[in-house]
């Protein structure tokens, strides 16, 4: 941590545990990215892990914030990305999962969340992974204190091969028990020319993987979808933005039925 004296993970200079887009955008769309930074504090140093490592999967969502912040530009939504590595505290995985502060991923060691006492931990939750949740929902408190609709799109990416296996999707439609969103939109992303679209894959969401759509979305009945997107179809900003804007011509289309019976 920064000194004997001081608990603090994040200094007064560096960034909070989020960034806002579109703060007063119209639209019924909220926007979260759970893995959108590589970042590390600097009380953490690089965590034992190599740079070119921290570049990688195992560290955020690579390409996820470009397509997060030009979707919220089309459809003027408001977005939230985390600002910090998943390797720091994973901000889409219950603080009881064993997956929440990891000691490996894939075959990457990262030998500073090795040994954690109770009080680091403590801090990685209060400073980065509470303040983030808790501004989702605040927002979404006052949309509903508003009377205005809500459809919340947690967008992710994943890497085109793991532990040595391809994957061969170049999107996924995740969904636990709400399919209300999801089942449209899966249906139009297939029938994209030239797309391979997976059904909860390459991941199934479930409450001990996906705390934000259950915890942000499903509990509060609010229509949602995770959406994952493979990284080297989102490698640059122009690519990037070829999926924001087709995923926003198809979340409006897939939702408007939705909104009429909101």
């Amino acid at each position: 941590m920064n000194d004997a004296h001081d608990t603090r993970l994040l200094a007064a200079d560096e960034p909070p545990a989020f960034a806002l887009e579109r703060e007063q955008g119209a639209s019924p769309f909220v926007l979260i990215c759970d893995h959108a930074s590589r970042r590390l504090p600097r009380a953490l140093g690089n965590l034992g892990v190599s740079e070119a490592d921290l570049r990688r999967h195992v560290a955020w969502d690579i390409g996820a914030a470009g397509v997060a912040t030009r979707l919220a530009a089309i459809l003027d939504a408001f977005a939230i990305l985390q600002n910090y590595s998943r390797l720091v505290i994973d901000c889409n995985r219950p603080l009881s999962s064993a997956d929440s502060i990891v000691t490996r991923s894939e075959r990457t060691d990262v030998p500073g969340n090795a040994n954690l006492t109770a009080a680091d931990a403590a801090a990685r939750a209060a400073e980065i992974f509470r303040p983030y949740h808790a501004e989702i929902r605040n927002h979404l408190d006052t949309r509903r204190a508003a009377r205005r609709h809500a459809i919340l799109v947690s967008v992710h990416s994943f890497t085109p091969v793991f532990l040595d296996v391809a994957r061969p999707w170049h999107c996924g439609v995740l969904f636990n028990r709400d399919a209300r969103l999801a089942e449209p939109l899966l249906r139009l992303l297939r029938d994209e020319p030239g797309l391979v679209v997976g059904c909860n894959e390459p991941y199934a969401a479930s409450d001990l993987t996906d705390f934000s759509l259950v915890h942000h979305g499903e509990a509060r009945g609010i229509p949602c979808v995770e959406i994952e997107i493979r990284q080297d179809l989102i490698a640059d900003p122009a690519a990037q933005n070829a999926w924001a804007q087709r995923l926003a011509r198809l979340l409006r289309s897939a939702a408007q039925p939705l909104i009429a019976r909101l």
